[in-house]
C-alpha cells in the first residue's frame, strides 16, 4: 500500500465526456477546461504511462501564449509528479516543436496547451505518444474513463518516488535547428523580402529567427503577445496584417501562422490569398518532378476545392479524401502509405520531416521551390484554378445528428438539386467548437454564396444559438 493511501477519495466529475476530435477542447475555466480536470488528466496519463513503460516516464509539456496556459500546465506537471513521471517543461513552442521535441529527449509522451486557431479564452490540451503522433483513440478512451472516475489514491507512488519537473532551456534553439535542416545546405533566402504574421502564438520567438538564421529580410507581425491577443485580428485567420505588408514593404511573399504554429497561410506578391490547397498543390508537384512524392498519392479533406482535385488529376496523383482534421490526414496518411497530405486551412503535413502540420516547415518548402524555379508565388499558384467555394459557420447551442434536422435536409437537398454536377455541398459540425459549417462549391460565387446562406438559415432556425 502506497505510504499516500491516506489520500480523501475524490468525486466523479460531472460530465460524460471529455476528449473531443483534437484532445480536449473548450472555455478556460468551464468544464472540462478547469484545472481539476488537468490535474485528472495528469494523473490518468502518469499511470498509464508507469504501467507500459519499463523505466521512469518523462513526458514533454509545452504551450502557446494564452493566460490560462499558466493555470494547465502546472496542474498537467502537478498530476503527472504526482504519480511518479517526471516533466520536461519547454514553455512557449509550436505544436509540431512539441512533436519534435518528444523524439530528440525519447520522452515516453508530448503534451501541447493550446486551442490553436480559436481565441485567447478557449484553451486544450492534446497528447502525443513517443513518436510525436497524436495518441490513439485507445489511449484517450483509457485516460477519459480514469478521469471520469477520478479516483487515484491507490495508485499513488510512494514520496520518494515522485516525479521531478524540469524546465528545457534548449528546446527553441533545438527546433529552429531542426526546422532549418529541411531547407537544402548552399541555398538561402538573402534575396527575398518576407512578411511574416505569428499570430501573437507560440510561433512569435522562433519563426522570425529561423527566417533570418537563413538570410531573408524579416518584417515581424504578431510578436507581442501578452495572453489575450493570440489570433486576434492576426495570422492565418486574419490575413488583413500580411496582405497589408506585402504592399507597404514590397515584400515577395507573406507567411501567416496560426496560433500553435501548425498551420500556414501564404500571401503572394500581388498580396493574393494561397491556402492550404494550393500550398498542397504546389508541394505536391514538386515532389512528383523530384520523385519523392510515395505512391504518386496525397491526401486531402472532404473540403479540398474541386480545383485543387482537377489540378491533381492531370498530374496523375491520387488524392484520398480525409476527414477534415490533421489527426483523420495523418491516420489516412499512414494507412495509404503517403508521404504528404493536407487541408485548405493550411494544415500540411510532411511525413518525411514531421509527425504533425508544421507551418515553419511548409513555408520553407514553398520558399524553396520559389528558389529553385526562380519563380514569384503568384506563378507557382496559378495552375490551381479554384472553383468558387464558400463556407457559412452558425453558432449552435446542441449538436444533433444532421440527418434528424428535418428543414435542414430539404434544404440541403435543394441545393444538390440545383448544383447538380457542376458543384458540391458539405454540411457538418465542428469537431473543437459549437458550430456546423456549411460548405458549398459550385462554378458562380454568387451562386454558391447564396445556397449556403439558404442552408445555413435553416440551420440557425432549427438549433441556431437565440439571441
Amino acid at each position: 500500500m502506497s505510504s499516500m493511501s491516506n489520500v480523501p477519495s475524490q468525486c466523479e466529475f460531472p460530465i460524460m465526456k471529455i476528449f473531443g476530435t483534437d484532445g480536449v477542447r473548450g472555455k478556460a475555466n468551464q468544464l472540462p477546461m478547469v484545472p481539476e480536470i488537468a490535474l485528472a488528466l495528469g494523473r490518468a496519463a502518469g499511470e498509464l504511462l508507469r504501467k507500459k513503460s519499463t523505466g521512469k516516464p518523462r513526458v514533454v509539456i509545452g504551450k502557446d501564449t494564452r493566460l490560462s496556459c499558466y493555470v494547465f500546465e502546472n496542474a498537467l506537471i502537478a498530476g503527472l509528479c504526482s504519480m511518479g513521471v517526471d516533466t520536461l517543461m519547454v514553455g512557449p513552442l509550436p505544436t509540431p516543436g512539441v512533436a519534435f521535441i518528444t523524439r530528440a529527449y525519447r520522452a515516453d509522451a508530448g503534451i501541447v496547451i493550446s486551442a490553436s486557431h480559436n481565441p485567447f479564452y478557449d484553451n486544450g490540451i492534446k497528447f502525443f505518444d513517443s513518436e510525436g503522433f497524436k495518441l490513439p483513440d485507445s489511449w484517450e478512451r483509457e485516460m477519459e474513463a480514469l478521469v471520469l472516475k477520478n479516483q487515484f489514491q491507490d495508485d499513488l507512488p510512494d514520496d520518494h518516488n515522485l516525479g521531478r519537473n524540469t524546465k528545457i532551456i534548449d528546446a527553441d534553439g533545438r527546433y529552429i535547428e531542426f526546422v532549418k535542416a529541411t531547407f537544402p545546405r548552399g541555398k538561402s533566402l538573402k534575396n527575398l523580402k518576407i512578411v511574416l504574421d505569428c499570430a501573437n502564438g507560440a510561433g512569435y520567438r522562433v519563426s522570425p529567427l529561423v527566417f533570418r538564421e537563413l538570410d531573408a529580410q524579416v518584417f515581424p507581425y504578431g510578436v507581442q503577445p501578452n495572453g489575450l491577443n493570440i489570433n486576434q485580428d492576426c495570422g492565418s485567420l486574419s490575413l488583413g496584417t500580411v496582405q497589408k505588408g506585402i504592399i507597404e514593404h514590397r515584400a515577395d511573399v507573406g507567411i501567416a501562422l496560426d496560433g500553435d504554429a501548425d498551420r500556414v497561410l501564404m500571401v503572394d506578391e500581388n498580396a493574393q490569398i494561397v491556402d492550404g490547397d494550393t500550398i498542397l498543390a504546389i508541394c505536391a508537384r514538386d515532389m512528383l518532378k523530384r520523385n519523392l512524392l510515395k505512391n504518386n498519392r496525397v491526401v486531402g479533406t472532404v473540403m479540398s476545392n474541386l480545383g485543387f482535385i482537377k489540378a491533381m488529376e492531370g498530374l496523375g496523383i491520387t488524392v484520398i479524401k480525409s476527414q477534415v482534421g490533421d489527426r483523420y490526414v495523418i491516420q489516412d496518411m499512414l494507412t495509404h502509405q503517403a508521404n504528404l497530405g493536407g487541408e485548405q486551412s493550411g494544415h500540411v503535413i510532411f511525413l518525411d520531416y514531421n509527425t504533425t502540420g508544421d507551418g515553419l516547415v511548409c513555408a520553407l518548402q514553398v520558399l524553396r521551390i520559389m528558389i529553385e524555379t526562380d519563380a514569384k508565388l503568384s506563378d507557382l499558384a496559378a495552375f490551381v484554378q479554384r472553383y468558387p467555394q464558400t463556407c457559412v459557420n452558425v453558432k449552435v447551442d446542441s449538436k444533433p445528428p444532421l440527418e434528424s434536422l428535418e428543414s435542414v435536409n430539404q434544404a440541403i437537398k435543394e441545393v444538390e438539386k440545383i448544383l447538380g454536377d457542376s458543384g458540391r455541398i458539405l454540411v457538418r459540425y465542428s469537431g473543437t467548437e459549437n458550430i456546423c459549417r456549411v460548405m458549398v462549391e459550385g462554378t458562380k460565387y454568387k451562386q454558391v454564396n447564396g445556397l449556403a446562406q439558404t442552408v445555413a438559415q435553416a440551420i440557425e432556425k432549427e438549433i441556431g444559438i437565440m439571441g
